[in-house]
Parts: C-alpha cells; structure tokens; sequence
C-alpha cells in the first residue's frame, strides 16, 4: 500500500480525503526521496552531455516507472475512485526542447542511468521554453510557455558562477532535475539561470527587448535570431550554458582529487550539436588560467570532447561572425585564431578552416578538428557525412567518424504511454523486453496467433477512442476513430515535406469532390510548430488550418476524410498521438533527414511507416523487409547529383504535371482565399512553383500511388494486423539502451 503510506505519512489521511493536488505534491516528494536513493556513485570517468535542449516531457509517471511504484500507485488509485490521469493532468511539461535533438538527449539520459552510467546533462533553464503554440484564425500565434511553479522538478542547489561576458558579468545558479533509470541509478540533469531573469520584460507574444541581456538571457529557447540583436542573444546563451559548464566540470574533477592535466581520464563531454561548441575553446582559456601550456590545453581538450553531428543542412551548421564573437566573448577569440591558425599551417584547403575569407567562425569545424570522435546518427547520414557533406574532413580525420544510430526510450514510449501494448507484450514474451529490446524479436512467433492479432487491433482501437476524445476535450475537433489515422507530428521544416502531405490533402479534397470516394474514412493529422522567423514553414502550418476547415464544413467530403492539426504539440500530445497511429508519415526528402526517433516511437507502438529512403528509415526498412513498410520517392543518390548538378526546375514539373497543377493552384484558387490569408498562400504557392527547394514535385505522383496502396491494404484488418506486430517485434533495435551502450563501448569508455 505504497500509496497509503505516503499519504498517511505527509497529511495523516487516507487516500479518499486527500484532493488530487494532494496527492500530487505527495508523490512528487516520494519521488524525489526515493530517487536520492539510487544516486549514482561515483566512477573513475564521468560523462557530461551538454546540449542546448531537453525535452524531458512531464516526469512524475516515467519516474514511477522506473522507480517500480507505478502500477501499485495506479491500482490504489483507482480502487479508492481516482484516476492516475488526473493526477497527471496537474504537471507541467518542461518546456526546455524544440524536437527530436531535444527528446533525443532526454531518451539518453534515460537510457545512461537505466544502464547505471556515471552522467550527468548539462543546459540552460529557459522560463517560458521555444512558445506555447495558439491558432487564430487559421494561423500560428506565439504565447510564452509559462511551466515554472512550485511543483516543477528543479531544485535549487548552491552551485553558483560568474560568467564574464564583454563588459558585464552576470550569477548563474545550477538546479538539478532527478534523471531516473529504469531498475538502475539517479543522474542529474543541471540546468543553469541567471539571477537576474525577469519574464516582466515581455511584451505582446513572445516580444521583449534583445538587448536586456541581464533580464532575457534565460527567457526563451531559440530566441528570434533575425536581426542583429536577437544573433548576439544566442551567443550570450551559448556562452552561458558552456562557460558554467566547464567550470562545474573542473570543479566536480578537482573536488574528487582528479589531475586537470589528464582531464580526459575523468571526464568525457559529449557536445550535442554545435550549439555547445564554445565548450572547446572556453575550457582551453579555463586550463590555461590554471597554469597549462597553450599547445597542452589544446591537446588536453581535443581528447576530451566527443562531437555528435545532427544534420546534412548546411544552413544548420552554425557560423558565427567573428566580430559578433567580439561583442561578447572577446576572451575566446585569441584561443579560436590559433585554433584556426594550426589548421592553416597543415591544411591549404579553405574548406577545412575555422575562420573563412568572410570572417566567420564554423563551430562545426571547431568540433571536428578538437574532439577525438564525431559520430553521425544513423548509418545513412554517417555515410553523406564521410562521402559527401563532410567528406574533406573524413579524409584527414577518418579514424574520427562513426555510426550511432538514434534510438528511443521504451520505458516513456511504449510502457508509459501504451500500457495495453505493454502488458500484452510481457504476456506473450515475459519482462525481460523492459531491459532488453532485442527479446521484442519473440513477438514473430505469433505472426499466425489470429487471438493476438485481434488482441493488436483492439488495444489499437481503445488508442484511438482515447485521441479522438482527447482532441475533443483540447479542441473541440470530433473525429471518426474508425477511420483510418494518418499521422505527421515533428517540428515544421521544408525538409521534413509537410508541403507534400498537405498537397496530397488538397489532391484528395478534389477526387472525393469529383465523385472518387475512399472505402475506408481517413483522418490525416499534423503536429508541428513553425519557428516565428521562418515564414514559409508559417503558411504551410495556415494552408494546413485552411484545409481543415474547408474539409470539416464540407458535408460531401467531412464523412470519408477529414484533417486535424494539433495546437501546440509536445511531448503530451506525442504520447496521446503515437499510439493512436495506424499510418507514420515519415517523407523527408532522401539524403536531408539525419536519423528521425518519431519513426522509432510509432514504429514500436504499431504503426506502419509510409517513407522516403531516408534517415533511419533505412534502417526500419531493412529490419521489416518491403511488405511491412511503404516506401517511396527518389534515392539520396539521385537527391544529391539534383543538388550537385542544379537540374532541377520545380516549374517543369508544374507546368507538366495536371495533378501537381491542380493542387498548387487550389493553394490561390476561391476556395482557400475565402477562408485564408491572401500573401500567404500566394507566397506559398510562389514558392513551390519557383524553387521547391525539397523536391515535393519529382516525388509526388510515386506518394499519391503508394499512400493509397497503404490505404487500400488496411482493409485487409488481419493482414494490417501482421504488418504492426512485424514493426513491433523488430523495433527493438531502436531501443536508446542499445544507442547508449554503443557510445560507451566506442566513444565514452566510463
């Protein structure tokens, strides 16, 4: 009677006398307790992961999970009339990420300490996160992401730095959150602040002034970087997150009698992306404050620091100006320049060089010149890496690069979010999966068992009972849980081609009106938030509002098909969406996709993939074998020679296609403009017919075919059935205890 006791001990009350928030503040505190408990004792090296984003999602449940009090906590709920939903509903969701790179590090730190590792994450703690997501009139509007009260997971600890910036230097405080493992120790999260925020500052939305840097620095996650002030905001961040946490690392190295001289024994800093690149050159200047040798320092740090790459995009690749650096970190720059300036005395190749001929610093070549490991995340992105993108850098370095292909935590994305999916599994194969996901693989021998695949329908249709009234209850949408759900949730970028999906939607509207109707009803639903500076990706999200209230008003349409576009998606919505999935969308363009870990959660929970070549899709696809996934659309290959060549002129296809034709016009035909807003869709529209820089067109008729051939085999409900428990049972490969285990065997070594 965990429960019982908890509540006995902090209000002397049973459960029935005890309100919700009660019940709520008293777990949170138990949890804490006994999540002090497992703390991890120390060892020899320790990892430090440091990134700019951790979306680690509502906590009180994942932690319960893996502290084993979960499901007696749920049953004496529910034996005394509550629901653990309820209590659920009364946290807030740090908001501390964006997307997959952020879900990514939170699934790691799990998977680190359910593996009993020595690791702890290092960020910043942004009080109002990326932006609460609010639709009017058919258009995204940015609300501050308010999560900080006094029942959020930080706790204030007394760790305090000074960080000096070009004229000021401001406190920054570290609170921690409890990083649990499933069956295994707490490491933390540090997350540093300064004193001085002030979220009074705000304006309308999610305006305030960039140059307060005293009061704004730990606002927002990715602050509007459009203009002059809003770039030197993000470098104050950078430096803020990179500067505390070297100077924790030292401190922590030093406190335990380690030598600073052999940092590399006692630490390992896994830098996630390039935003925490400043990490390099700021623990050279912090080792050389201590008395070391410049040349020492270098060759102290280039074999401490690891480096995971996270795109193909060159234009994510930051690049700062070296006089913007001036403006704040100038105590940086000496150490870059001769960073910069060992490379050119070994390298005449400009490509190759920190600082170009325009004065700007490439972080990504920073970290591939001074860390000992630069690891892609999945085996096709690795491979672009080392041939394409990066090839000049493989050649000198070859020895540098590996695989490390995403993975996910199945503890938050199948036992925690799909309870029904989980309990059938451990009914069928036991409970060793929890721990090892490779046992998933057992699930093939029931690929016959018509009880089980009848079982995988059913817990199927209670998910999608339970979206569709979620959906309802946050947005007032009805939607057919019977019809088939066709579901693409990920941040909104042209690479990732949600302009495909809606022109596939506008190509649907018109068939049904034209009297070509679907034997099975469909739902396509869209989760995705547009950063506020990127415009295109902004009308996309208003073409997708447009459609679904053209489509929902339309009697003749609104009973076969139907779109739904979720308001402000997070983590939240992602564990109602994933196990509602009957069809994952996953149609980046080949070769721009690094890995993707949405593929990997609805893969587990049953969905099948409906994809490009692209990514870890690859991966998935090889796994499943071609009956058990949907693919389609050009090779990277033939995407990468498109780019190399410039031969691709969105117009031809435009102009020559009548099904392409049709659906782009309807973007700026009278139906749409009744409803929308006239210079976005006809920027839009402008757009794919003049640059489609993502090729949506050369990819178009093959989805159409391949949508409706998947669309056509769900009715066959047993064969449907066999497709979601192959996907299951090969999902184990993804599992990020896995992912985690390869960084330590080859890259961390604790």
């Amino acid at each position: 009677m965990i429960l019982s006791e908890i509540l006995q001990r902090e209000y002397q009350r049973p459960v029935r006398e005890c309100t919700d928030i009660e019940i709520f503040a008293a777990l949170l505190k138990e949890v804490y307790r006994r999540s002090e408990q497992k703390r991890c004792t120390a060892s020899a090296k320790k990892l430090y992961y440091i990134s700019a984003e951790f979306l680690i999602g509502k906590l009180l449940s994942n932690d319960m999970i893996n502290l084993g009090i979960y499901d007696e906590v749920k049953r004496e709920l529910s034996e005394n009339g509550r629901s653990i939903s309820a209590i659920e509903e009364l946290e807030c969701e740090p908001s501390l990420g964006n997307g997959g790179l952020g879900r990514l590090a939170a699934c790691f730190l799990d998977s680190v300490a359910t593996l009993g590792l020595n690791g702890d994450g290092i960020g910043l703690c942004y009080h109002l996160g990326l932006f609460r997501q609010v639709f009017e009139n058919n258009t995204q509007t940015t609300q501050p992401d308010r999560w900080l009260n006094k029942f959020s997971p930080l706790h204030r600890t007394d760790t305090v730095y000074t960080v000096r910036f070009r004229g000021r230097e401001l406190q920054a405080r570290m609170y921690d959150i409890n990083v649990t493992g499933y069956e295994g120790v707490t490491n933390k999260l540090h997350l540093f602040d300064v004193e001085t925020a002030d979220e009074s500052i705000l304006g309308d939305g999610i305006s305030f002034n960039k140059s307060d840097i005293p009061k704004n620095l730990t606002l927002f996650l990715y602050p509007d970087d459009s203009d002059e002030e809003g770039r030197l905001l993000r470098i104050y961040q950078q430096y803020l997150m990179v500067s505390c946490g070297a100077q924790l690392i030292l401190d922590e190295v030093e406190h335990k009698g380690g030598d600073i001289s052999r940092l590399y024994e006692h630490a390992v800093i896994q830098i996630n992306d390039t935003h925490p690149t400043m990490m390099i050159p700021e623990l050279i200047r912090l080792l050389t404050e201590r008395g070391i040798e410049m040349d020492e320092a270098i060759r102290i740090v280039s074999r401490t620091c690891a480096y995971t790459n996270h795109t193909i995009l060159a234009e994510a690749l930051e690049k700062w100006e070296v006089k913007q650096l001036k403006k704040v970190v100038p105590q940086l720059l000496p150490i870059i320049e001769v960073l910069d300036d060992k490379v050119r005395r070994l390298y005449q190749d400009t490509a190759l060089h920190i600082i170009d001929s325009n004065e700007r610093v490439h972080m990504a070549n920073i970290c591939i010149h001074c860390c000992f490991s630069v690891n892609g995340v999945a085996k096709l992105h690795t491979d672009i890496l080392k041939n394409v993108e990066l090839h000049h850098f493989y050649e000198v370095y070859p020895e540098k690069f590996n695989n490390k292909t995403n993975g996910v935590t199945f503890r938050r994305w199948l036992m925690h979010c799909n309870g029904a999916l989980s309990q059938l599994i451990t009914e069928l194969i036991g409970s060793g999966w929890k721990k090892d996901a490779m046992q998933l693989k057992r699930l093939l021998d029931h690929r016959e068992d018509n009880e089980v695949l009848e079982a995988l329908l059913r817990i199927k249709q209670q998910n999608k009972t339970a979206l569709s009234d979620w959906l309802k209850a946050k947005q007032g949408i009805t939607v057919d849980d019977s019809s088939v759900f066709d579901i693409q949730i990920k941040r909104l970028h042209e690479y990732k081609r949600q302009q495909m999906n809606v022109l596939y939607v506008i190509h649907k509207y018109l068939e049904i009106k034209s009297g070509s109707l679907p034997s099975t009803p469909v739902t396509v639903i869209f989760g995705a938030k547009a950063a506020p500076a990127y415009t295109i990706a902004q009308d996309i999200i208003h073409l997708i509002l447009c459609m679904q209230q053209l489509i929902s008003e339309d009697k003749d349409v609104c009973r076969y098909f139907n779109v739904v576009m979720v308001e402000n998606y997070n983590v939240t919505a992602a564990e109602k969406l994933i196990p509602a999935c009957d069809i994952s969308q996953q149609i980046s363009l080949a070769s721009k996709e690094a890995s993707g870990t949405g593929n990997m959660k609805l893969m587990l929970n049953g969905a099948v993939t409906l994809g490009t070549e692209d990514g870890a899709n690859v991966e998935i696809h090889s796994l499943v074998g071609d009956e058990n996934i949907y693919i389609f659309g050009d090779s990277s290959e033939t995407v990468v020679q498109r780019y190399k060549s410039g031969s691709y002129r969105a117009e031809d296809y435009y102009s020559s296609d009548p099904i392409i034709k049709r659906a782009v016009d309807f973007i700026t035909g009278k139906e749409l403009l009744a409803l929308g807003d006239r210079k976005r869709l006809e920027r839009l529209s402008a757009e794919l017919r003049g640059k489609d820089w993502f090729m949506t067109f050369p990819d178009f008729a093959d989805y159409i075919t391949t949508r409706e051939r998947a669309y056509a085999d769900y009715a066959d409900r047993r064969k449907w059935a066999e497709k979601m428990l192959i996907n299951i049972a090969n999902a184990g490969y993804f599992s990020s205890d896995r992912t985690i285990a390869e960084y330590n065997r080859d890259i961390w070594k604790l």
